[in-house]
């Protein structure tokens, strides 16, 4: 590895990640390194002997770590990447600020970015996933980003550079977000944050807010056609298909796909991340067999199960 003493931030080994997801499980980095601010950052990867892998990591509200852990450098930012200031309708952030208070910083200064409200998760995770909600996406208003390479570059990054799909970003290979520059649309702060609320209580009637889970797990179908017909191609969504197939409430181990969402996967308590990806196999495959339609998972997994030997850095 390096010298950390010549750097501001904080080197752990063998940390353990599980208590840095919203599922709770999974087993260690072999470091997790929380950078002081960007200058540190960029000195710490360009010293970063260039073998060793580094794996930016939010919130981890949308991830299964695996039960024999990640072998790298994890990367997590912390306090010094969350401000969020505002001018005109540009909204800037760090990648550590939560969707949730970018949503109301914004609504106060009567910018709405209002579909950030109910996205779990932090800016630099939504940016990379291009994470949207009520039919608007990061790339809608989406203008500009900084990142640091895996070299210890600092560059700006446009659209164009990310290439925005459904739920994906090209984001350059071991590259940290470390900010973004967001354009909302003019709003009364009193309607933006009255349209906030009513989501919020949607969410909550119809999604297991209240249980550990990592948001959708599979992303909606789309493109779909019954006949083969062009004029037959529509979208559909998961929680439908995996109800078709009979999976709402299926389990294993401490894994359940919720009772109230059916495309959302929650731990029940002392899961693995075995049972949950063995879950959503089981699910993938069901749905195939009922369907024809193989679904996509939006939860990333990373990292190895129990028993694999990696090589270590």
């Amino acid at each position: 590895m390096i010298n950390v003493e010549q750097f501001r931030g904080k080197l752990t080994k063998n940390r353990n990640l599980a208590d840095l997801t919203w599922l709770r499980v999974g087993g260690p980095a072999d470091y997790l390194y929380q950078p002081a601010d960007i200058e540190d950052l960029a000195a710490f990867l360009a010293a970063l002997p260039s073998d060793v892998a580094v794996f930016p990591m939010g919130v981890g509200s949308n991830l299964i770590v695996r039960d024999g852990g990640l072998r790298a450098v994890v990367i997590r930012l912390g306090r010094g990447f969350n401000q969020i200031s505002v001018s005109g309708l540009q909204v800037t952030a760090g990648a550590a600020a939560l969707d949730a208070h970018v949503a109301r910083k914004s609504a106060d200064a009567g910018v709405d970015l209002t579909f950030l409200r109910t996205i779990p998760g932090s800016i630099g995770g939504a940016v990379r996933m291009n994470a949207g909600c009520y039919g608007s996406y990061i790339a809608d208003v989406f203008q500009s980003a900084t990142i640091v390479t895996r070299e210890g570059a600092i560059r700006e990054v446009t659209a164009e550079d990310l290439a925005f799909e459904y739920r994906q970003s090209e984001l350059p290979e071991g590259a940290v977000l470390v900010s973004a520059v967001l354009k909302g649309t003019p709003g009364e702060p009193e309607a933006l944050h009255a349209r906030m609320q009513t989501q919020l209580e949607k969410r909550d009637q119809t999604q297991p807010t209240k249980d550990r889970s990592a948001g959708s797990t599979f992303r909606n179908p789309a493109g779909y056609s019954s006949t083969g017909r062009a004029d037959d191609v529509h979208d559909l969504k998961a929680w439908k298909v995996i109800d078709d197939a009979g999976l709402r409430g299926a389990r294993q181990g401490g894994a359940q796909m919720s009772e109230m969402h059916s495309n959302f996967m929650i731990n029940t308590g002392g899961a693995t991340a075995a049972d949950l990806e063995g879950l959503g196999e089981h699910v993938r495959k069901a749905v195939y067999h009922n369907s024809g339609i193989t679904l996509q998972w939006e939860i990333m997994r990373v990292g190895e199960d129990l028993g694999e030997n990696p090589k270590k850095p």
